[in-house]
């Protein structure tokens, strides 16, 4: 048996860094590290892939409610475009919850969420978005929704999507880098450059 941050460490030799990412937001998300044990732990791994395992343990976040999510918010960041903050909630004024955004960059009014299959399946599901979205009109918000197809299939048109969405916030939006490139293939029906 090892701790979960030694697994995290020793997965450093099969996994690629993203995956090793969702591992990461995943413990951290069943409360099995926090993201500070990962990053200290790996900073004193040393060996074969210790660099993958450091850079991944920094690329580790809180609050992150599963791998699509993580995978979204990679492809953000390893295109070189500013980080989101992950897991924003709005409570009303007694504290209750009223609603959470994935990823967010709320000075600039914008949201960027995943939808995964419950969103289009469950009617309870559908009707609270609307209502969710009715609000975030209200408030000038925008948000844009991603679902696996726009990671898996079509990164670049994704980016071409989030940077149109930032620059029409008001967002500086900085020169893509091709990072992202390596982890999140494009596949048939995806467009060549993404800004």
């Amino acid at each position: 048996m090892t701790t979960p941050v030694q697994t995290f460490l020793d997965l450093a030799h099969c996994l690629t860094l993203v995956d090793l990412v969702v591992l990461g937001d995943s413990l951290v998300r069943k409360k099995r590290c926090t993201p500070d044990e990962l990053v200290a732990l790996a900073e004193k791994h040393r060996g074969p892939h210790s660099r993958l395992a450091r850079r991944a343990a920094r690329l580790v976040r809180a609050g992150v409610d599963s791998p699509m999510e993580t995978r979204l918010r990679l492809l953000i960041v390893l295109a070189g475009l500013p980080e989101p903050e992950v897991d924003h909630r709005v409570h009303d004024g007694d504290g209750t919850l009223l609603r959470r955004y994935d990823l967010s960059y709320l000075p600039f009014r914008l949201i960027i969420e995943y939808d995964g299959r419950q969103h289009a399946e469950s009617d309870e599901q559908w009707l609270s978005d609307i209502g969710r979205d009715e609000a975030l009109d209200d408030e000038r918000i925008r948000r844009l929704v991603v679902v696996s197809r726009d990671i898996y299939s079509t990164p670049a048109n994704t980016l071409a999507r989030i940077t149109r969405a930032m620059r029409r916030a008001g967002m500086p939006v900085p020169r893509l880098r091709h990072e992202w490139r390596r982890h999140f293939p494009s596949r048939s029906g995806d467009i060549a450059l993404p800004a």
